[in-house]
């Protein structure tokens, strides 16, 4: 669903603006996610996108040009603050969401409640915080729709048209930089490039996703903003702030090293409670000859793009890449023997491949009540395949269990410490965010 312009002659490789993350520790591989769905309030509010315009709303888009102050006094009304709780890795993590119904329906990044247990939002609107469900999410395109909890006449972003975007206009980031809530942050800068595609890593986690058709601006993107807005000069939405990087230059050819990026604050650590980490990861060097230097690179999901994942996901229209609903949860910790450390829950855990000479995804333990653990997985142990589906990756894993339920029963075949084989059919359990 990417926008129709020009296609990007290279990708990068760039580190998401993942949320700080606070005493980020193991991550369990629940494989995948929370969620009662809470469709009926949000049933048939399809956003429209013509001439700015939302259905949801009536609000239509000022043709008048504002300042930056006066897109951020518009537009705010209409944020909130996103706050994961992430009990399976004794952690935190905090992000934006636009509102896009009176009632409650926020858009924001899937990877802002990945691994979420609990969400708790704040409308910058009315200063009030409520509890939020998933109604669903696109880890592909990295979308993602919650619904608060007994919400009620919620200020409403101004939906744009990102069709209409050029190199060269004027944008405005806003968001929750750096997770402080309360006001959000204001970052005014130009686009810079469209259709842009890059591999998005998250250094904390170990996770990564390819993403594609991105806005690209040399706004102040900063962690914490992911699933804010990014604005045009007339105050209505043209994008989603999903990945940033600082210190690349973009050229011909390619891209020179980045200095850092945004690979989250809270680091990795591979005990219960993590070290504490404030750098990302380096962009991948490319083979440029000449480059057009940006000290800061902010890349946001097309609004049209962002808003058809959207009602795809409000009118419960399941794909293989959107997910409707409660999904399910085994319970098994991966280990990342490149590193030593252990894999995380969500997209790209773990990289596979074992010490033991067994192929198959070695695994750091199993959490404490679940069907992984019930069934006698334990720290060794290699799972060779599951759901009859022979699996070398924490992703590959993720696969297969993204599209089962709560509930439902699937087979895992391990081998144990001691070389022996074993089969079991596990029910798979409610887990977090994926």
């Amino acid at each position: 669903m990417s926008e129709p312009f020009a296609q990007n002659p290279y990708e990068q490789q760039l580190p998401i603006p993942e949320p700080p993350r606070k005493h980020r520790g193991r991550q369990a591989l629940g494989l995948t996610a929370t969620a009662v769905v809470a469709l009926a309030a949000g049933a048939g509010a399809g956003i429209a996108l013509s001439n700015g315009s939302s259905s949801a709303t009536g609000s239509v888009a000022s043709q008048t040009v504002l300042s930056s102050s006066q897109i951020a006094a518009k537009v705010d009304p209409g944020l909130v603050d996103v706050i994961s709780t992430l009990g399976y890795q004794n952690a935190e993590a905090e992000g934006t969401g636009i509102v896009l119904t009176s009632n409650g329906e926020i858009l924001t990044n899937n990877h802002v409640i990945n691994g979420a247990t609990s969400i708790k939002v704040t409308d910058i609107g009315n200063g009030q915080s409520y509890t939020a469900t998933v109604v669903g999410y696109d880890d592909s395109q990295d979308v993602a729709v919650l619904q608060l909890s007994g919400a009620s006449g919620l200020k409403t972003a101004t939906i744009g048209n990102s069709s209409t975007v050029s190199v060269g206009n004027s944008v405005v980031g806003l968001g929750n930089a750096g997770g402080a809530g309360g006001t959000p942050s204001v970052a005014p800068g130009q686009v810079t490039a469209l259709n842009q595609s890059i591999t998005a890593s998250d250094e904390g986690s170990g996770t990564s996703e390819q993403l594609s058709g991105l806005i690209e601006s040399n706004a102040d993107i900063q962690p914490g903003d992911s699933g804010g807005p990014l604005v045009n000069q007339f105050g209505a939405v043209v994008g989603m702030d999903t990945a940033a990087s600082a210190g690349t230059s973009v050229g011909n050819g390619g891209s020179e090293n980045g200095n850092g990026g945004f690979g989250g604050f809270g680091g990795f650590g591979s005990g219960d409670n993590g070290s504490s980490g404030n750098s990302g990861a380096s962009g991948d060097s490319g083979s440029s000859s000449s480059s057009t230097g940006s000290a800061t690179q902010g890349f946001s999901i097309p609004i049209n793009t962002a808003i058809s994942v959207a009602d795809q996901i409000e009118a419960g229209d399941a794909s293989s890449t959107i997910h409707i609903g409660t999904t399910a949860f085994l319970g098994i910790e991966i280990a990342d023997t490149s590193t030593g450390s252990t894999g995380s829950t969500g997209t790209g855990i773990g990289t596979g491949g074992t010490s033991t000479g067994t192929a198959g995804v070695e695994i750091a333990g199993a959490v404490a009540g679940t069907p992984a653990a019930a069934d006698g997985l334990t720290a060794g142990d290699v799972v060779t395949a599951v759901g009859g589906t022979s699996v070398d990756s924490g992703t590959a894993i993720q696969q297969v269990i993204e599209n089962q339920h709560p509930g439902e029963k699937i087979s895992v075949t391990w081998t144990d410490t001691s070389g022996q084989s074993h089969t079991a059919t596990v029910t798979l359990a409610n887990g977090p965010a994926d």
